[in-house]
């Protein structure tokens, strides 16, 4: 993570630092992603249990046209397609959810995520012989909706339309399927406790212009060699890009790599970006704060008190949730 590059040798005392945290929204990434594998009803649930303010859901299509929570479009990195399927990779050797069934796909096993040679991408995390399926978007929908009204609890929903330009050149116009999937649960609504994410810029835009969702929206930043989508991400960085976005999205979700450009400890100031987007009343929602994968030189403390407490950011997108939310409790006693 290039967020090393900034906070290595950062020597960060509690006392330094006076918290007061008015507001802060902890997002369970991929659900439980530190305990289970990752976008399963599973790691769902025990997200919920785990008591964030949002369980994310990443979205793509199936073959035939329905939405199921994965992280990627390509499936060998987290299933066993290859193994059930070895015949349908297509001609560059990557298996693409949008090929097969929803049928199919849930004849598949979830595991956790594996780099190319099936070596794991974090190397502590959930390694027993549990089985695990893929999710529909509306399974989770409904099953935390369920667990809110079981629990007392109200914990919203924050899912993010997975590379919408690939899906239409495939034919297939994702983001009007999830505005319809949104409309039908009541949640394309302001006020709903949810926000709607994506890195296509373009596709944000649509989706309020076209497609005139009213759900909240927020604009997830990445690099331009990163491949996210073709949006222009440093001139959407700029101060007209900001204002631009602000036009649509109620939040930005930049990488945590990203936010600061400062190489003089312990100052770590804000890129003048991120100040500009808060200076507009975007939120600021970063990715991602994982327990097991710090940066060098820095504890989880002292980075969650950048977070929450330097930089004062409205949230935070976590592997972990336990930590995160110990952390806002005891700043707030």
């Amino acid at each position: 993570m290039r967020v090393a590059r900034f906070l290595t040798g950062f020597l960060l005392t509690s006392a330094s630092l006076t918290l007061s945290v008015q507001a802060f929204e902890i997002i369970a990434h991929r659900g439980a992603s530190g305990y289970l594998p990752e976008h399963t009803l599973e790691a769902m649930a025990l997200a919920h249990a785990q008591g964030p303010d949002y369980v994310e859901q990443d979205l793509v299509l199936t073959r035939d046209s329905q939405l199921v929570v994965l992280h990627d479009i390509h499936l060998e990195t987290v299933t066993d397609v290859e193994q059930k399927f070895p015949e349908r990779a297509r001609e560059d050797g990557r298996f693409y959810a949008l090929d097969f069934t929803l049928t199919e796909l849930k004849t598949l096993n979830v595991h956790e995520r594996q780099n190319a040679d099936g070596t794991p991408v974090f190397s502590n995390r959930y390694a027993g012989n549990g089985h695990f399926t893929i999710a529909t978007f509306e399974e989770q929908l409904t099953s935390i909706a369920e667990l809110n009204r079981l629990s007392g609890r109200n914990i919203g929903f924050y899912p993010e339309i997975k590379s919408p330009a690939w899906h239409r050149a495939e034919g297939y116009d994702i983001s009007k399927i999830v505005l319809e999937t949104l409309r039908s649960n009541r949640l394309d609504d302001p006020n709903a406790n949810i926000y709607l994410q994506c890195f296509d810029f373009e596709e944000i835009k649509r989706i309020r212009n076209e497609l005139d969702a009213k759900v909240k929206m927020v604009q997830l930043i990445a690099d331009n060699d990163w491949g996210e989508s073709d949006t222009d991400y440093s001139a959407l960085k700029s101060p007209k890009g900001i204002k631009e976005a602000a036009k649509y999205v109620q939040g930005i979700g930049p990488w945590l790599g990203h936010v600061t450009t400062s190489t003089n400890p312990p100052s770590f100031e804000l890129a003048d970006w991120v100040t500009t987007a808060q200076a507009e009343g975007l939120q600021i929602h970063p990715y991602t704060f994982r327990l097991d994968a710090l940066p060098p030189g820095i504890t989880a403390e002292q980075l969650l008190q950048l977070i929450v407490g330097k930089w004062k950011f409205d949230g935070v997108f976590t592997d972990q949730v336990p930590p995160v939310k110990a952390f806002i409790e005891q700043t707030n006693r």
